[in-house]
């Protein structure tokens, strides 16, 4: 019998992620198998080396599961990456023979791990460490994780199917850049030459095309006398570059390279030394962090009244919070032991503050009342302070939670304190940016100008916003983020009815969202744009569309967008109970987001269906509430006043309805709904019907 799946375990990737990341090397705790994806397939046990399923396409539905854990995942996605040639229902079968299995598997080594369901398979990832996940949730002081990023993901199981070679490069794909994202962090993190020329090979031997760690390899040999390694080092980027960008090194990699074989290699302009206990740092004037795009926030080691809280939760809650960050790409991140240092200076006011170049610090304090095993509480308080503006706290919360469980107190408010900074530093950056005359804006400003107007949805803001994005992207031709933001307003451009093109809104929504997602496959913001593109314009392959926004949770789960939009996925598909927890969690990790109304808007579209039309009401009063504007909202709302019978409130929500969109009928909303199955879509129109809709 499988065990029914927990409501918490589905809605919090991270914590059991994480605690895999913990147990990776011990065998005490939860942690009972660990699975080797990277390089060739194997599995072990606390007694050695455990057999895989003989079949290769068992083994794959096996490593297919565990990189989506402890998601589940539907069983005609899994048929459509390993057996995409045959008939579904020979598919089906093939797919059942493969999970007997592994459920032989399970019982061979002691362990239930496979939970089944006639549209799902999970895989109970509490008693499994992973090594991609690992990875992927690996801090600056789990370096040596980056060690396991040996080749490709399942390198054994290439050739199986098309569809599955395919995903099994973009799989490869992410691996690699998670990895060297953090192999970079590590990297900008060390000061001395021995240690900056241990991270430097790493990071390169993860990104053999990362041109920046090549310069920092190579100015650290010249920096500890050895020439000819780091002349050796500049010919390896050479033919890195060559053989895999098809490009050549840039002019400061060349300069720096000339200036080693000259001697005089301390005049290049790479890193100057900086304080112990600091990041190398690049200064604003120059090609380091004030030509890059996003902000730059620094984590301090939280303030604890209790010494053993200093050397337990303060560092363990800086550190997660750091990794939670890290997610959301247009952040740069200087870690809590970058800070340290400067505990004890006043925040912001000496050289050595100012020498780290922040905009933002986020710190805050923790106290303590009990103990940690004897029903004690803990009580965290956090502060986003813009460096900038005389040290001005722009935004601060208080958790309170019950001190036992200190690596999921760690995690729950880490996650949260992520989800909700994101939104908080986007809007204060818009906000900084719109007060300043525009005088020839970077591709940057340009869009962060245009972001609140695409939530505000209000003419005539809406369209110079679409303007806007259209001159960024000339701009900045390779930003993922810039293009997934233009996907999304033209995507709430077709979603309000304010097209003139319909069609070609379609079709131009559609071409970006693909070409965020090809820029940078690991963005989680570009791939949840693109889901929701897919499934809410185009009406796409719903197993797909939902695949996409799957990636996304694994990339950030800390995203409440992505949530929020998942669940509009997953309704559509017909599966509305996973709808309305998936819309929930994007409440609970933000409850009070800027952005909010439109995660009561993913909640009123499952809860209609469900025939909850008082959630309905409720959802929807409080969307336009916050935003008025939203035609989604009232069309949800309508739809639950008609099946209600309150022709009064019903008329009121259909005026304000037809004024944003004058041209709404039933045979649009028919030809315009997403919904995959008809009983839904036959809710939907009935209620738009009974509520006076023509």
């Amino acid at each position: 019998m499988t065990k029914p799946i927990s409501l918490e375990k589905t809605l919090r990737p991270s914590q059991s992620q994480s605690l895999g990341v913990r147990e990776a090397e011990s065998w005490h705790g939860p942690t009972k198998l660990r699975l080797r994806l990277i390089g060739q397939m194997s599995a072990s046990d606390e007694n050695g080396i455990v057999a895989l399923p003989r079949v290769r396409k068992t083994r794959a539905v096996l490593a297919i599961l565990a990189l989506a854990a402890p998601r589940p995942v539907l069983r005609n996605q899994i048929t459509a990456l390993l057996w995409s040639t045959r008939e579904s229902e020979q598919a089906r079968a093939s797919l059942r023979q493969s999970v007997h299995e592994l459920q032989d598997m399970c019982v061979t080594i002691g362990l239930p791990l496979l939970r089944t369901g006639r549209q799902h398979l999970q895989l109970d990832i509490d008693q499994v460490w992973v090594d991609v996940h690992a990875i992927a949730h690996a801090t600056s002081a789990q370096a040596d994780l980056l060690d396991l990023v040996q080749g490709g993901v399942l390198e054994d199981l290439t050739g199986l199917d098309p569809a599955f070679d395919q995903w099994l490069a973009t799989e490869t794909r992410t691996v690699h850049t998670t990895a060297g994202n953090l192999a970079a962090l590590v990297l900008e993190q060390q000061s001395e030459p021995a240690k900056i020329i241990a991270a430097a090979r790493r990071l390169v031997a993860i990104s053999p095309t990362h041109e920046a760690g090549w310069r920092r390899l190579m100015q650290a040999y010249g920096d500890a006398g050895e020439r000819a390694a780091a002349i050796e080092a500049f010919e390896q980027c050479v033919q890195s570059l060559s053989l895999i960008a098809r490009t050549q090194p840039s002019n400061e990699t060349m300069t720096l390279a000339t200036a080693i074989r000259d001697g005089t290699a301390n005049a290049a302009p790479v890193v100057a030394a900086v304080p112990p206990g600091t990041s190398p740092h690049i200064p604003h004037n120059g090609s380091g962090r004030g030509s890059r795009r996003g902000v730059w926030l620094g984590v301090a080691a939280f303030r604890a009244t209790d010494p053993q809280d200093e050397a337990t939760v303060s560092v363990g809650l800086a550190e997660e919070i750091t990794t939670a960050l890290a997610r959301f790409r247009w952040i740069n991140l200087i870690a809590p032991g970058s800070i340290a240092a400067l505990a004890h200076e006043p925040t912001g006011q000496t050289e050595r503050w100012r020498a780290l170049d922040l905009d933002f610090l986020l710190d805050g304090t923790i106290q303590r009342s009990g103990g940690m095993l004897d029903g004690g509480q803990i009580r965290v308080t956090v502060r986003l302070i813009d460096m900038r503006e005389g040290c001005e706290v722009i935004w601060s919360r208080r958790f309170d939670r019950a001190a036992a469980g200190l690596f999921t107190l760690q995690d729950e408010i880490a996650a949260e304190t992520a989800a909700q900074v994101d939104p908080e530093l986007i809007m204060h950056e818009s906000k900084r940016i719109a007060a300043r005359p525009m005088q020839d804006p970077t591709a940057y400003e340009l869009m962060l100008r245009a972001i609140p107007a695409i939530y505000r949805l209000v003419e005539p803001a809406y369209s110079e916003a679409g303007r806007m994005l259209a001159l960024a992207a000339e701009r900045a031709p390779d930003s993922a983020t810039l293009h997934a933001w233009w996907a999304c307003w033209y995507a709430f451009l077709v979603g309000q009815g304010w097209a003139a093109d319909p069609e070609a809104a379609i079709q131009k929504a559609g071409s970006l969202a693909e070409r965020a997602v090809a820029l940078d496959p690991a963005c989680a913001r570009a791939l949840s744009i693109a889901g929701y593109v897919r499934g809410f314009v185009l009406h796409r392959d719903i197993a797909e569309t939902i695949a996409l926004h799957e990636r996304a949770l694994v990339l950030n789960p800390n995203m409440p967008f992505a949530w929020a939009v998942s669940a509009l996925a997953h309704t559509y598909a017909g599966d509305h109970e996973t709808a309305v927890a998936y819309a929930l969690q994007a409440r609970r990790l933000s409850p009070f987001d800027p952005h909010g109304f439109f995660f009561d808007n993913a909640l009123m579209v499952p809860s209609l269906l469900l025939g909850d039309f008082d959630t309905v009401v409720a959802a929807g009063r409080r969307s336009l509430g916050l935003n008025p504007a939203m035609s989604s909202t009232c069309k949800g709302l309508l739809s639950a006043l008609g099946h209600l019978g309150r022709p009064d409130e019903a008329k009121a929500v259909l005026a304000q309805l037809l004024q944003i969109e004058p041209r709404f009928t039933l045979a649009s909303a028919a030809a315009r709904s997403p919904l995959r199955r008809e009983a839904d879509r036959a809710t939907y129109l009935d209620g738009l019907r009974l509520a006076g809709l023509r």
